[in-house]
């Protein structure tokens, strides 16, 4: 499950809704009646042979394992993925279902009905080639100048989602721009540089020195080389090595993700008179001319070194290369939108060698995602009517109640924390703003052009559409009933600037939420999924943040450095975690996630056994209570990887891969009593060396 780079601003794992407002700490509701003689649970994917205490994932998912096989257009599959699937077919039927009512045009619902069509005409897009790119190739070839070649780089600066792509974590573009509530005052908007540039996931991929990886950069540069040719570019290959050696140095000016995931590096605030003295290299007035900032004062930079450096690499580097550089991107951006050649070249290099998926997806699987980016809102409001009832809705906003309520009772428990500290990790569970299912207000798409036979010139109108709405909010005060997935997206998040969650409608379904499942099956899942979000406000990051999203030290100098002992015991134990002889799981950069989980399913297991009102849970399956529990969270971390697919997450994503997520369960004390784990079985630890944080 995706995050921003920006750790400080979205923390996120999986689910959403209309947004409560205030958030109280609640007193415990009694749980919605429970299925009668069933769990809900997988009983046939469960592995009996492996004992739950040598390998968990293992034991709850070793049948499924064995019977599942990774579908041929996806580089894993696994309890998210399936849900993935679900959602995209429904979404699918909801789009075909408005283009037959005809609705009016200009309206939301022929937008959608439009967008989609467009990009499913294959004809009208091989007939056309690469003849709608002319325009903007021919504005690339006319830069000759420094300050040419800023304004080019300026007009490419986008906000965090590349609607072409469909993609949110990094910015294809030199920098990305995050507009977010400012980390020093957060009633108000700040603008956010960060940098990227990059045509593979990651600095790894230029600069380690291995056989796979120069294997990779070795397709990558044939990569480059056929897309070029593909546009009719002569002396592709000379072209394409330019350009490469370009992104080589653009990467290793960038810190390693581990140091991008430091809020305390992050808040570094320019004035825009400073860039030229701090970045020189690089015409900033030309540049945040043409990308709409021409009257920004101040902004955020991210990662001051890598921006000063990336700044001089621009200065040195000669246009021609720039030219080229710009070129490829725009080029290799819009594939998906180009003729068939185009497709099957970006898939062969991002599908097949970085992923190892074998097949492209359908086209109406990847017309179904481009229409959730460009109109996430429009198509979200046709799937939360009809998929998200209002009974669902309640019994979710129980459980989250329940779940607060369970956190606050842990932090009046802990010993080692001081009154004053407690006081305000209190305060911000009182101030949690919590959205479940979709938000109470729709984006308006009205300003919005969508054109039935421009499938590209819609993607990229539907880009700068959503790039002016952030722009926007630089005039405004800060907006916390805004949310950042759609009811549509198999997600959850915590935006710790504006002390919220969203629990989205899409991730609020079997396995992970199910009105027929037990309540300790239910608490497994969707509760420990809004513990983890809650927990994003306690985790290394979100606990550097007040009640009110400030960035201030709230704690007592002797409470934070035990904290810090804690987080360390845990990334230290993931650190042992070895996917591969030759990688193993990055303790420091999982580190946030890590903590959410373990404190999210501390939360939630109290929060189960509070909503029993003092009864047993009833044996189901001939499985007790807690062992539904801890079997359902298990459940649903299942999830298969293709070899590539696996490397490129443990070198570029926050999150640890699931099967490691979901021994999580070794720490918690109601694991050991649930299944007998005895010392001498592989996930045993003694109970001083469990980690405990919250």
């Amino acid at each position: 499950m995706q995050r921003h780079p920006l750790a400080a601003l979205i923390l996120a794992l999986s689910v959403a809704g209309p947004a409560l407002s205030q958030t109280p700490v609640a007193p415990p509701v009694p749980a919605a009646p429970v299925a009668t003689g069933s769990s809900g649970l997988d009983l046939a994917g469960r592995d009996l042979a492996v004992a739950p205490g040598d390998d968990f994932f293992a034991f709850a998912n070793g049948g499924w394992d064995r019977a599942t096989a990774i579908p041929a257009d996806r580089s894993g599959y696994g309890a998210g993925a399936k849900l993935v699937e679900l959602t995209e077919g429904r979404v699918a039927a909801l789009i075909q279902e408005a283009a037959r009512t005809d609705p009016a045009p200009g309206s939301e619902t022929r937008k959608i009905a439009d967008y989609y069509a467009a990009y499913m005409d294959e004809a009208t897009i091989e007939a056309r080639g690469v003849t709608p790119l002319k325009p903007r190739l021919d504005a690339i070839a006319a830069v000759h100048t420094r300050h040419q070649l800023a304004a080019a780089l300026g007009r490419t600066l986008r906000a965090d989602v590349d609607v072409l792509n469909n993609t949110n974590y990094y910015t294809p573009n030199l920098f990305g721009l995050w507009v977010a509530a400012d980390l020093d005052r957060p009633t108000r908007y700040s603008a956010t540089l960060l940098v990227g540039g990059l045509g593979m996931p990651s600095r790894d991929y230029y600069l380690t020195d291995s056989p796979r990886m120069e294997a990779i950069r070795k397709r990558y540069l044939a990569h480059i080389i056929r897309v070029l040719s593909l546009a009719g570019f002569a002396d592709a290959e000379a072209r394409a090595t330019a350009i490469l050696s370009l992104e080589r140095q653009i990467a290793a000016a960038q810190p390693p993700l581990d140091e991008n995931e430091d809020v305390r590096k992050g808040d570094n605030k320019w004035s825009a008179s400073d860039f030229a003295t701090k970045a020189p290299g690089l015409d900033w007035k030309a540049y945040f001319a043409a990308a709409g900032l021409g009257r920004q004062r101040e902004f955020v930079v991210w990662q001051p070194a890598s921006l000063t450096a990336m700044a001089a690499i621009a200065g040195r580097t000669p246009i021609k290369v720039w030219r080229d550089y710009l070129s490829y991107g725009l080029l290799n951006r819009s594939a998906d939108l180009l003729p068939r050649a185009f497709v099957e070249e970006r898939f062969d290099f991002y599908g097949k060698t970085l992923s190892g998926t074998p097949q492209l997806a359908a086209r109406w699987k990847r017309g179904v995602r481009a229409t959730n980016g460009a109109l996430g809102d429009a198509v979200g409001k046709l799937y939360a009517a009809r998929y998200f009832p209002p009974e669902s809705k309640a019994r979710v906003e129980a459980m989250v109640q329940n779940v607060i309520a369970a956190f606050d009772r842990r932090i009046d428990h802990l010993e080692w924390m001081s009154d004053a500290t407690k006081a305000t990790a209190k305060a911000k569970l009182r101030a949690l703003k919590v959205g479940v299912g979709y938000p109470d207000h729709w984006q308006d798409y009205s300003t919005l052009v969508i054109d039935p036979k421009d499938a590209l010139g819609n993607a990229w109108r539907a880009g700068a559409f959503a790039y002016r709405r952030e722009l926007a909010k630089l005039d405004r005060p800060v907006d916390r009933d805004e949310w950042f997935m759609t009811p549509q997206t198999v997600n959850a998040v915590n935006l710790p600037v504006l002390n919220a969650l969203n629990f989205p409608a899409a991730i609020l379904q079997p396995p992970f939420f199910d009105p027929q499942a037990s309540a300790a099956a239910n608490y497994g899942g969707v509760g420990a999924t809004i513990g983890h979000e809650i927990s994003h406000s306690f985790d290394s990051t979100g606990a550097l943040f007040d009640d009110q999203g400030r960035l201030r030290n709230w704690w007592t100098k002797e409470d934070f450095a035990h904290f810090e002992a804690s987080t360390h015991q845990l990334a230290v134990q993931f650190d042992t975690y070895r996917p591969f002889p030759d990688l193993a799981i990055k303790g420091q950069q999982t580190l946030g996630e890590n903590i959410a989980d373990l404190a999210g399913l501390q939360a939630s297991f109290d929060a189960f056994h509070r909503s029993l009102g003092g009864q047993a849970a009833p044996v189901l399956d001939g499985l007790t209570g807690d062992q539904q529990f801890f079997l359902s969270f298990a459940q649903s971390w299942r999830n298969k990887s293709r070899e590539p697919a696996l490397r490129q997450q443990v070198l570029t994503d926050v999150h640890a891969p699931a099967p490691y997520r979901a021994q999580t369960v070794r720490n918690l004390d109601g694991w050991y009593d649930a299944f007998d784990v005895k010392a001498g079985q592989a996930l045993y630890l003694a109970p001083a060396d469990r980690v405990r944080i919250w």
